[in-house]
């Protein structure tokens, strides 16, 4: 039963990872096309970046109480790289800067998608396997 909850705590967790993570990349959409104004923009994606964040650590500390390594260390680098974000105070979306960036901000987020469907598919390879 406890691996059944986690196996749905985990699935809930990335889930909900990828919706913040498409929820930011449609706002720099938005931004590129002009259809939202840059200081709106960058609040709401500021808005959801620390719970990102947060739900990560969640995601990964999980993996590690549940005893599944692969997992957990597969998910490490990408926890490392937002605490370095953090502790820079990088980790928030400039609104002067923000069409400088823009390549680079829509860049970083498309590879942490592709980042967590990996994890998403080796967990449930590994649920099933």
């Amino acid at each position: 039963m406890a691996e059944v909850l986690y196996w749905i705590s985990t699935f809930v967790l990335i889930l909900t990872l990828l919706c913040i993570l498409g929820y930011q990349l449609i706002l720099l959409v938005d931004l590129e096309f002009d259809y939202i104004n840059p200081y709106d923009s960058t609040s709401r994606i500021n808005q959801v970046v620390l719970p990102e964040f947060i739900i990560h650590g969640i995601f990964c500390f999980t993996n590690l109480i549940a005893g599944h390594w692969f997992i957990f260390l597969l998910s490490l680098p990408f926890l490392y790289y937002n605490l370095r974000l953090y502790i820079k105070r990088e980790h928030l979306a400039d609104v002067t800067e923000i069409y400088n960036k823009l390549y680079w901000e829509k860049k970083k987020r498309l590879f942490k998608v592709g980042y967590l469907v990996l994890v998403f598919v080796f967990s449930i390879v590994r649920y099933y396997g």
